[in-house]
């Protein structure tokens, strides 16, 4: 009893300062995880071993896992993204697990059981890592951030077959098609089974547990249905995984799909978390410095050969070459679910022990590098295309025949919700204005009504110079991203010292650190709708709205020194 405690408090005590560093460094908690393992596993400290209840643990955080990609499944996204899941993402993982498998043949003399189990773990990238990094570069919705999700959508819905045809290739020569053939027709029986009962079933059961307006309730309706349906594909021969997959999939077209998703993730997080460790501690850190050179050859042609097949794909469907770089970086590196399938292998004996470190080794040291290598990609490519002269000098040319009749003009930074709301007012007061942003579609619907809205990132001089900053009257930044905002106010200020800047922050947190830069004022979104929310609670408490008004007058008073005179408190 004791040790189990002593075991358990431990790894919470590695596990809060590795996730706090790397929340720190804003890199994704699974490789704080990774670490862990690595580092108290057997080859490491042997500070942690393995055992079966770590290991049911663990894989229950993969059930879970496929269960929240089962609540992400919908028909209607896929049906919008049909193009690029279908296209773009069958053709990633074909060639990426063909060339892999390839390599995985000649390299290290594997059979072609193998060399397909290596190749299929090794076509995952990270939804994890990627999907974060796109969220907070606000990139989701980017013609790369749209092509990098529909193809990590399409290695979603593929891990399914995965784990159908991995046990079937660990199947003897002579039983190989038989097993394939039985394995395929036990899948689609079971599957479809559940799918038509789940459809008739699930979403009553939730009514009916609903009903009784308990979160206690709904969590223990959810757990059951998860675990229950794991059990029964395990039972029919299949992976636990995959039952999720289907609970969360039915789940997703019922009106409680947000609620179970919300409800379920602390679960999900933590199993997943111990599922990460349990993967660091198979890693032979001995075995793999002995074979640096290995290791180095394997991360190079992982990493390299992912990018070079999304290079090939995005440019053969004529995307812009900046785009295709940035497409191909955010998919250059392996995945979750490429751990789970390449310890899956292992386990069927589909891959030698030599093989799955090698492999393993290079898997987690790309998803190291893929942060920052995302980061540099998206710096090198830059949204003008530098390097491509042709097309910087086509954008750059746009940008000053829209600004050549402006003068006293304000330059606005980001055209998106904050960005239009300034135009208007602009607008009304009959100021002239040129808006800079990079988002196509946004640029095409504010052109049709007549705004003047053009392609450009406004952290690029040339960009702001063709913008006509020489000659305007101010600058807004309403990039919510605070880093590509001080970026512009750092350029802006060492052409104009004396030009007023206006920046929007999301925090308090960047105020400080944009105003050292050079911002004129920072507009901290959180302050001020805190300061509505406050002045209307007052209201509603029975305080007269003038008293509000002076608390609301007095902070901004202090926030904000160029309207400080305005905001004080009128003398009575």
């Amino acid at each position: 009893m004791h040790s189990n405690l002593l075991w358990i408090l431990l790894l919470l005590s590695a596990a809060v300062g590795a996730v706090a560093v790397a929340r720190r460094f804003k890199l994704p908690s699974m490789l704080a995880y990774l670490v862990i393992g690595i580092a108290l596993g057997p080859h490491g400290l042997a500070r942690l071993t393995e055992s079966a209840e770590v290991d049911s643990f663990a894989e229950f955080g993969i059930v879970f896992l496929m269960f929240s990609i089962g609540l992400e499944f919908s028909l209607k996204r896929l049906q919008a993204m049909r193009a690029l899941v279908f296209g773009f993402g069958s053709a990633q993982m074909v060639l990426t697990a063909l060339g892999t498998g390839l390599v995985t043949a000649l390299a290290y003399d594997q059979g072609w059981r193998s060399s397909i189990a290596v190749g299929l773990a090794v076509a995952m990238s990270s939804t994890a890592i990627v999907a974060r990094m796109l969220s907070e570069r606000f990139e989701l919705h980017s013609r790369s951030g749209r092509q990098t999700m529909g193809v990590l959508l399409f290695q979603d819905l593929a891990v399914a077959p995965c784990l159908i045809l991995l046990p079937a290739l660990a199947a003897s020569g002579d039983d190989l098609l038989r097993s394939l053939a039985v394995a395929a027709a036990q899948a689609i029986a079971v599957l479809a089974l559940l799918i038509w009962a789940g459809q008739r079933l699930i979403g009553r059961i939730f009514d009916a547990a609903a009903q009784y307006k308990s979160s206690e309730l709904l969590v223990l309706t959810t757990l059951w249905i998860v675990v229950g349906l794991s059990f029964l594909t395990a039972q029919s021969g299949l992976s636990l995984a995959l039952g999720a997959f289907v609970g969360g999939m039915l789940i997703s077209e019922t009106a409680y799909r947000h609620h179970v998703e919300a409800d379920i993730r602390p679960f999900r997080d933590i199993l997943l978390g111990l599922f990460f460790v349990t993967i660091g501690m198979m890693l032979d850190l001995q075995y793999v410095l002995a074979n640096g050179h290995k290791l180095a050859l394997a991360v190079a042609l992982l990493i390299g050969g992912k990018a070079v097949v999304m290079l090939i794909i995005t440019r053969v469907a004529k995307t812009p070459l900046t785009t295709s770089l940035r497409t191909s970086a955010q998919l250059a590196q392996a995945g979750e679910f490429g751990l789970v399938l390449i310890q899956l292998a292992l386990q069927l004996q589909l891959i030698s022990i030599g093989v799955f470190q090698i492999t393993l080794s290079a898997m987690l040291l790309s998803m190291f590098i893929a942060p920052f290598l995302i980061e540099r990609a998206a710096r090198l490519s830059g949204d003008l295309g530098r390097g491509d002269w042709a097309h910087k000098a086509t954008a750059i040319h746009d940008i000053a025949v829209h600004s050549l009749d402006l003068g006293q003009h304000v330059v606005i930074c980001g055209y998106g919700r904050t960005g239009s709301r300034i135009a208007e007012f602009l607008t009304i007061e009959e100021i002239p204005f040129i808006a800079l942003d990079v988002d196509p579609q946004r640029i095409a619907e504010a052109c049709m009504h007549g705004i003047n809205v053009v392609f450009g990132n406004a952290d690029r001089p040339e960009v702001l110079q063709a913008a006509g900053i020489s000659r305007a009257r101010a600058v807004v930044v309403s990039y919510p991203d605070a880093r590509s905002a001080e970026r512009v106010v750092r350029i802006v200020r060492s052409t104009r010292p004396a030009i007023p800047i206006v920046v929007r922050t999301t925090d308090d947190k960047d105020v400080a650190r944009l105003k050292a830069a050079g911002a004129t004022e920072v507009i901290p979104e959180v302050l001020e709708s805190s300061l509505l929310i406050a002045a209307e609670t007052l209201v509603q408490a029975g305080i007269p709205m003038k008293n509000a008004i002076q608390h609301v007058r007095a902070v901004r008073a202090e926030r904000y020194a160029s309207l400080r005179d305005f905001y004080k408190a009128p003398k009575k």
